[in-house]
């Protein structure tokens, strides 16, 4: 097996009751790799599956050096095993796919060369996909729309699984939940050059695909997520005091308003619905202030007990300083 310095190229596939294909997907990623002479490793990712995967992929190991297997406990979610294969992946350049025969590896050649013209990431793009309209491609058309508007990362396909990364931008990727689909977006947060390219697509002949469109309320609801993180990851108190510190002041107007009414008019406030309604605002102010700072304090202690920085160096040139992407 190669050694951790001679890797160039990490291909990761989560799989997950994949069985009726690994053997024909090992193969054909294996066939594009070996022509482009970089060594590479192959990273399966069986994602708890309950059919035969495990059993093939120990049986495959065996007679295909670059092929590496991880078999996770249970089935965590396509976020969570991606991050498993990242983390283990040594290769300068990381490439993620789908374990359903549906991307090409020949087009891992292709998203390799636009890495090394110094991109950070490059993104595919099933621009002839084949899948269902009603069910996958509409509701996908969708969320890609509302993606691009709503964070600013415009792309045509934030579905596709076939991407290529620098090893540090791979790494420093945090998955969980389904946030797979906003790789983009989380790269973005460093500020990455991203590109897209062109993919081929194929259509599934074996096994049974795990989306559809009852995954768009849950897109839905990572998208706010998104937005949250993109404007106030690191200064949660600006959001929730800010709407916190509105309606404590809303409330608080209103109760002066009524509080005049009833010294200067002497009118009776104490069945008015904006009595109620000042209550409602100035309690619920405090409790969103509230949230605020001990969202501020989790965010503080979260960069200083891990170590984690809010900002990313491209490169330090000059003074004998090495290059870095952190």
């Amino acid at each position: 097996m190669n050694s951790s310095k001679e890797i160039y190229v990490s291909i990761v596939v989560p799989v997950f009751n994949e069985a009726a294909n690994l053997e024909a997907l090992v193969s054909r990623i294996v066939a594009a790799m070996r022509p482009m002479g970089r060594p590479f490793e192959l990273i399966i990712v069986d994602d708890g599956s309950t059919d035969e995967s495990r059993v093939l992929l120990t049986k495959m190991t065996k007679s295909i050096p670059e092929l590496i297997a991880i078999m996770l406990r249970r089935n965590f979610g396509q976020s969570a095993a991606m991050t498993a294969g990242f983390e283990h992946a040594r290769g300068e350049i990381v490439v993620s796919m789908d374990g359903d025969l549906q991307n090409d590896p020949k087009d891992i050649a292709r998203l390799v060369e636009v890495i090394e013209e110094g991109y950070d990431l490059v993104s595919g793009w099933r621009k002839d996909r084949k899948d269902p309209f009603i069910s996958r491609r509409f509701p996908s058309i969708i969320a890609n729309y509302l993606i691009g508007m709503a964070t600013g990362v415009k792309l045509h396909d934030y579905g596709c699984s076939l991407k290529a990364y620098r090893s540090e931008v791979a790494k420093n990727l945090l998955l969980y939940g389904e946030l797979h689909r906003f790789i983009p977006v989380l790269a973005n947060f460093y500020g990455v050059r991203i590109a897209e390219e062109v993919v081929h697509h194929h259509p599934r002949t074996h096994g049974k695909s795990k989306y559809g469109i009852g995954r768009t309320y849950r897109v839905i609801l990572d998208l706010l997520l998104m937005l949250f993180f993109q404007r106030f990851a690191t200064r949660p108190l600006q959001f929730f005091g800010g709407w916190g510190g509105g309606m404590f002041a809303g409330g608080v107007a209103i109760g002066f308003y009524l509080t005049c009414l009833k010294l200067f008019n002497h009118q009776d406030i104490g069945g008015r619905p904006l009595l109620m309604l000042s209550a409602v605002l100035i309690i619920s102010g405090l409790i969103f202030i509230s949230i605020g700072l001990l969202a501020e304090l989790m965010v503080r202690t979260y960069y200083e007990s891990t170590g984690r920085r809010i900002y990313s160096i491209r490169e330090v040139v000059g003074g004998g300083a090495p290059s870095s992407l952190s």
